[in-house]
């Protein structure tokens, strides 16, 4: 893993919104994080399944043995020097992308963030409520705040469904996919190895193909934050 670079990856994902890094895992945590993949049970609520797509919310509370193998020592480092000291996870989801998936994701921003309730709020909304998990846009400045790693248990590229992302998008506001102007913007595909991590700023425009070449696509996506939420409310899977 290139931790020599990490302020060069800081001062991409400043400008670009995103970033690529691998060997970020050895084949033995790997293969750690395989073995409990393996034997999750998948009937839980949290738990969606369908022949596209299979997703855990909460990944890091629903599988605690998870945890200490998917926040390795390489991604402590790489949060301390890239996000700040200061940084903790304010939410997980595992994806699993069969290898015959059509699921493909349209260009779009990841605009809320996951909390413990739903109250009025100044700047706080809109409200969206499934499962009895809570999840609400917070003021720009707190998604601007969040840092995404995707840790990429399989080889990605744009035949498996690598993320597509317009550089540069994340620090124009909100942006409406429909409004992308590609006379200007450009798209970047961001093939990862199996190993290796994208790390990415919520605001940054992305989407993703439908698989065509037969292989999954397994993805851990973590957001961090160090900032505390107003009044009452918390991040609902807050976790130093």
């Amino acid at each position: 893993m290139s931790l020599n670079n990490l302020e060069n990856h800081k001062s991409h994902i400043e400008e670009y919104g995103f970033a690529v890094i691998n060997n970020v895992f050895s084949q033995k945590e790997l293969e750690d994080i395989n073995l409990v993949l393996r034997n999750i049970d998948t009937s839980k609520e949290n738990f969606r399944k369908s022949e596209d797509l299979f997703a855990i919310r909460q990944f890091l509370k629903e599988v605690p043995k998870i945890k200490d193998l998917v926040l390795n020592d390489n991604i402590q480092k790489v949060v301390r020097k890239i996000f700040g000291e200061k940084y903790f996870v304010v939410k997980s989801i595992y994806f699993d992308k069969p290898e015959t998936s059509n699921w493909y994701v349209a260009y779009h921003q990841d605009l809320t963030i996951s909390v413990d309730k739903k109250l009025e709020l100044a700047n706080f909304g809109p409200w969206t409520t499934k499962q009895n998990q809570f999840a609400v846009q917070p003021p720009l400045a707190v998604l601007e705040n969040i840092y995404t790693i995707r840790i990429h248990l399989d080889d990605t590229d744009e035949n498996n469904g690598a993320l597509k992302v317009v550089p540069k998008s994340h620090a124009k506001g909100i942006y409406r996919p429909e409004t992308i102007d590609w006379t200007i913007e450009t798209e970047e595909i961001c093939n990862v190895e199996k190993g290796g991590i994208m790390i990415m700023k919520p605001l940054t425009l992305h989407g993703s193909n439908r698989t065509t070449n037969g292989k999954k696509r397994r993805v851990i996506h973590i957001e961090f934050s160090d900032m505390e939420l107003p009044e009452v409310l918390q991040w609902s899977e807050r976790m130093n």
